[in-house]
């Protein structure tokens, strides 16, 4: 797929307007459809915690509010900056990878977070949106004829790597494929050619198990293996996927009712305020609510790809693209997993499950959307 910074020209920029002028210029589809997904993940969120409004619904509120005042912050700069905080971003984002090798605090068996004294963070979270940025300005300043050269793509490669390389020694399975499988999109959205794909596809059936023999931990394996055959130790590694199944099947058609979960009064599914909220929904409303869910993430990423044809800049095509791309890879991860259709992974269902710093990362994230948006007449810089 080609971008060409001809296609899809927007309206004339508006980059002159004031505050005020730019409220009124935002886009506010996309800002309501984010705020009834997240009001969903409150809901979900105190019915996981019996009703107990302070442990964690209040905090999901407060953050899903804060988020809002953030993205709609992000999205009054003008898309410029952000073309120039690109490479930054991105440095900003390294170092703070770098700072979990040394500083970084356990959880579980794996360091993925900084303690800042006030908050946690997950700078793999920070990560998403950051690669997104430096892969958009890369790709914008890159002429055509070099997208599909080794040197182009070696250079887009190594901005990939290091972050993946990073993030996997943490270990974080799920985000590293994540990184890697947005990086891929929109090296594809750039106009690789076919040819390369191609020798791509060749080289990833030969990488892949080699890669799960020798680069994934023990645990990791453990995983697949119990993804292959859910039935293998129902009360230990098989555990946690065969009660999710069980909760989300047994929602049937129109669930057991708001807060009348069975399995989730149970306590039967762990992390199912984060990870595996999407069971609560599915037991409680059944099948109508988890594709009512669904429904609602799938208008999101519609909205922002429409938004992205609006656009003028390759730089603001491939900033929203790539910014839906990890968005809908969240979901479809999150979702595979609870229903046992992919491996274990620590993916968050965004929005809805409980995490500050996701909430931080997917809106600003949609910031970045609604400015690209916004300012979709501004002539971007290129150097050739």
């Amino acid at each position: 797929m080609v971008l060409s910074s001809s296609s899809f020209q927007g309206s004339t920029s508006i980059a002159g307007l004031s505050l005020k002028g730019k409220l009124f210029e935002i886009n506010w589809l996309l800002p309501t459809l984010v705020g009834v997904v997240g009001l969903v993940g409150v809901a979900m969120i105190f019915s996981a915690t019996d009703g107990k409004w302070s442990d964690g619904a209040f905090q999901h509120l407060t953050r899903i509010g804060l988020g809002g005042l953030f993205m709609l912050a992000i999205a009054m700069i003008d898309v410029r900056l952000w073309y120039r905080l690109a490479y930054p971003a991105y440095l900003v984002g390294l170092a703070l990878l770098i700072g979990v090798e040394y500083a970084g605090v356990q959880v579980n068996g794996s360091t993925r977070w900084l303690d800042l004294g006030i908050m946690r963070l997950q700078p793999s979270e920070i990560m998403k949106p950051a690669i997104v940025l430096a892969l958009a300005r890369y790709y914008h300043d890159l002429p055509s004829h070099r997208v599909s050269h080794i040197l182009g793509l070696l250079g887009a490669l190594i901005l990939l790597a290091m972050p993946m390389a990073l993030i996997l020694k943490q270990p974080d399975l799920g985000t590293t494929l994540l990184l890697g499988t947005t990086g891929i999109a929109i090296i594809f959205l750039a106009g690789v050619s076919w040819r390369v794909i191609g020798l791509a596809s060749v080289f990833a059936a030969v990488a892949i198990p080699l890669f799960y023999h020798y680069g994934l931990q023990p645990y990791q394996r453990k995983r697949f293996s119990t993804f292959w055959d859910p039935t293998h130790d129902l009360t230990g590694a098989s555990y946690h996927i065969n009660q999710s199944q069980i909760a989300v099947g047994s929602g049937g058609v129109h669930g057991k009712g708001f807060m009348r979960g069975t399995q989730r009064q149970g306590e039967y599914v762990p992390e199912n305020t984060t990870d595996f909220i999407f069971t609560v929904i599915a037991e409680e409303f059944g099948l109508i609510g988890g594709l009512l869910t669904m429904g609602l993430y799938i208008a999101v990423i519609g909205v922002c790809i429409w938004l992205s044809m609006t656009c003028k800049a390759i730089f603001s095509k491939l900033l929203i693209l790539g910014l839906s791309t990890t968005f809908s890879l969240y979901i479809f991860i999150n979702l595979a997993m609870v229903m046992g259709l992919a491996p274990v992974v620590g993916v968050p269902l965004p929005l809805i499950s409980y995490g500050g710093t996701v909430i931080l990362a997917v809106m600003g994230g949609f910031g970045l959307i609604l400015s690209a948006h916004l300012h979709r007449g501004v002539e971007l810089p290129r150097s050739f």
